[in-house]
C-alpha cells in the first residue's frame, strides 16, 4: 500500500529525511517511532503530498507522489499535530464540511456516512455541540473520524495522543484499533509514545536524525537489548533446597532472589517456565504466582536511539 525508495528531504543544509526505503502492506498498522526532530512528520508530509521530496520517490495506494499527487491526496486521510477543526461549527457541521471537501457530493450518502462514523465512535450524541466546547481528547477523536469520512484506503496519524491525559490517550488508542478493523485501512502512525506502538502496530520503524535505525516488530525491537527474558516466581517461602535445585536446572541461566520472589533469566519463557516450576514444586516449594517478563521496550528503544546518535 505504501512504497518508498531513497526518499529524501533537505531544508538548506539540514537533511530531515535521508534515503528512506519503506514497504507497508495493505491493512497494516505501521508505526513511526523516534524523538522530536527525527524526521517522522516530514516523511508523512511527503507521503501525503503536502511537500515534495528533494530526491527519491514513493507510491501511496498505487499512485506516485510526484506524478499523481491529487490522486494520492484523494486516497489518504490525515491527522496532523493540530486537529484543524472549525470550533464555531458543530461536530456534525465539521464532518459535513470536510466530507464535501473530500468530494463526497451525494447528500444522502454523506449523511449516512457521517452518522455511521459518529455512532460507531460514540460521538453521535454530541453531533450538534460546538467543537469549541469539546475537550482536547474529544477534538482529537473527531479529527480522526473526520479524516476517514471519505473511506480512504490509507490513514496518516501524526502524534494522535500527544498532550493527552492517560485516560484520553487510552481512548484514542482504542479508537485507532477499532478504526483499523472497522475501516480495513492501512494506518501509518507517527508517535514517540512506545505504548501506542506496542499496543497497535504490527511493525515499527525507528528513526533518528532523518535516518532509519530499525524496521521490525515490537518484539524484534526488544531483541536489540542484550537482556534475556525472565520468569518471575512468587513463593510462600524461598528455601535453600529450592535454590540448590535450580542450580541444576539447565533452563535457569541465572537466579536472583528478592525476598520471597525469584527472578530467573532464561532463553525462552515458553519452554523454560514449565521445567522451572516443576523443579520448584519437586523441591517442596509453594508457588503463589508465575509471570513471564520480557525485556523493556523502552530500554531497547532508548538504546537504539543512543546508538544512532553515536554513529
Amino acid at each position: 500500500m505504501i512504497e518508498a525508495e531513497n526518499l529524501t528531504r533537505t531544508f538548506g543544509s539540514l537533511t530531515a529525511v535521508n534515503n528512506l526505503n519503506l514497504h507497508i502492506d495493505k491493512g497494516e498498522v505501521f508505526g513511526f517511532l523516534g524523538p522530536n526532530g527525527a524526521g517522522k512528520t516530514t516523511t508523512i508530509r511527503m507521503l501525503a503530498c503536502l511537500i515534495a521530496p528533494t530526491r527519491g520517490t514513493a507510491t501511496v495506494a498505487g499512485y506516485n507522489i510526484q506524478k499523481d499527487p491529487l490522486k494520492v491526496r484523494q486516497s489518504v486521510g490525515i491527522l496532523t499535530e493540530n486537529p484543524s477543526l472549525y470550533e464555531r461549527l458543530s461536530a456534525y457541521e465539521n464532518m459535513d464540511f470536510f466530507a464535501q471537501a473530500y468530494g463526497v457530493t451525494d447528500l444522502a450518502g454523506r449523511r449516512k456516512r457521517i452518522q455511521e462514523l459518529l455512532e460507531f465512535f460514540h460521538l453521535w450524541e454530541r453531533r450538534n455541540d460546538k467543537v469549541a466546547g469539546f475537550s482536547k481528547g474529544m477534538k482529537q477523536k473527531l479529527a480522526i473520524v473526520r479524516a476517514t469520512v471519505h473511506r480512504p484506503p490509507v490513514m496518516f496519524l501524526d502524534e494522535p495522543t500527544a498532550g493527552l491525559d492517560p485516560q484520553s490517550a487510552k481512548e484514542i488508542r482504542d479508537m485507532m484499533a477499532e478504526l483499523s478493523v472497522h475501516e480495513k485501512c492501512t494506518i501509518l502512525l507517527s508517535t514517540h509514545h512506545l505504548e501506542d506502538a506496542e499496543k497497535l502496530c504490527n511493525r515499527v520503524l525507528i528513526m533518528n536524525k532523518g535516518s532509519v535505525l530499525l524496521v521490525g516488530s515490537p518484539d524484534e525491537l526488544r531483541q536489540k537489548t542484550n537482556e534475556k527474558p525472565m520468569v518471575e516466581i512468587a513463593l510462600k517461602q524461598v528455601s535453600s533446597k529450592i535454590l540448590k535445585t535450580l542450580d541444576g536446572v539447565t533452563a535457569a541461566e541465572g537466579v536472583k532472589q528478592q525476598e520471597n520472589r525469584l527472578l530467573i533469566s532464561v532463553k525462552d519463557t515458553a519452554t523454560a517456565t514449565p521445567e522451572i516450576v516443576r523443579s520448584i514444586v519437586a523441591a517442596d516449594g509453594d508457588v503463589l504466582a508465575v509471570n513471564a517478563l520480557k525485556p523493556s521496550l523502552e530500554e531497547a528503544y532508548l538504546k537504539l536511539i543512543k546508538g544512532g546518535e553515536k554513529q
